[in-house]
């Protein structure tokens, strides 16, 4: 496909259509060809704008997001769809319609950004970004030497002043490249930003705990820290995992 993603946004709120179009203005792989304030106008629109993404509100009235996914998916050419809501409990109903995503309102910059990189590693394969192969091994340098570690064995990652440390199962490393590079090199596979500092790896989650002012504490599989979670990801965090 062409190196520009086409986007429709459906929300039956026009303060949401607005805002997030004006997040993805930030991306320039994202082009918003059309807005729909219901169900129904969103299935037409997709029918004659062909969008490559559908942002779709799941609270809408008459015909909801659900419906209206379901009905995308009979298309002939079916769009991806990244479901918007303010509830989370939907988070299971909605990866049945196989959603690329689950976004949580209010939007966070942060979690649209790593929407966006999901839809861009499904419709960019040849895309600008530098990502690892899921068969490969991320590269770090220390003490002279180049260390090969497998993404699947690193249990966390975080900023510890100029260095990044990366918590695995072989051990612990750091180095000079940046959390924001590692968490692009890192795409492919099941890594969740927890805090400004601090990625995790979804498959050794073992246990959410409520916190203080909405912040909770994760546990990961055989470690005895907890690591926080600022609240402003906690949402999506658990849509994440729940299935």
């Amino acid at each position: 496909m062409e190196n520009t993603i086409k986007v429709l946004i459906a929300d039956d709120e026009r303060y949401s259509r607005d805002e997030l179009k004006h997040l993805l203005k930030a991306f320039p792989s994202l082009q918003v060809i059309g807005e729909a304030e219901s169900g129904e106008a969103a299935i037409m629109k997709a029918v004659h704008l062909q969008p490559h993404a559908v942002f779709l509100d799941v609270e809408m009235p008459k015909m909801n997001g659900m419906e209206v996914a379901k009905s995308l998916m009979a298309l002939k050419r079916v769009p991806l769809i990244i479901f918007a809501t303010a509830y989370p409990q939907f988070a299971a109903e909605a990866f049945r319609y196989e959603a690329t995503d689950y976004l949580l309102k209010p939007y966070d910059e942060e979690m649209v950004r790593q929407t966006v990189q999901r839809i861009e590693k499904q419709l960019l394969p040849a895309n600008r970004h530098e990502t690892i192969k899921t068969t490969g091994k991320l590269a770090i340098e220390e003490d002279g030497e180049i260390i090969y570690v497998e993404p699947k064995d690193i249990i966390y990652l975080f900023r510890d002043d100029k260095v990044s440390r990366i918590i695995a199962k072989s051990g612990s490393y750091e180095t000079k490249i940046s959390l924001k590079e590692l968490e692009s090199r890192l795409n492919p596979f099941s890594f969740f930003r927890i805090h400004k500092g601090y990625l995790v790896n979804l498959e050794y989650v073992t246990r959410l705990t409520p916190w203080f002012n909405g912040a909770y504490q994760v546990e990961m599989e055989n470690r005895k820290e907890m690591l926080s979670v600022s609240r402003n990801y906690v949402k999506a965090l658990r849509a994440r995992l729940e299935i």
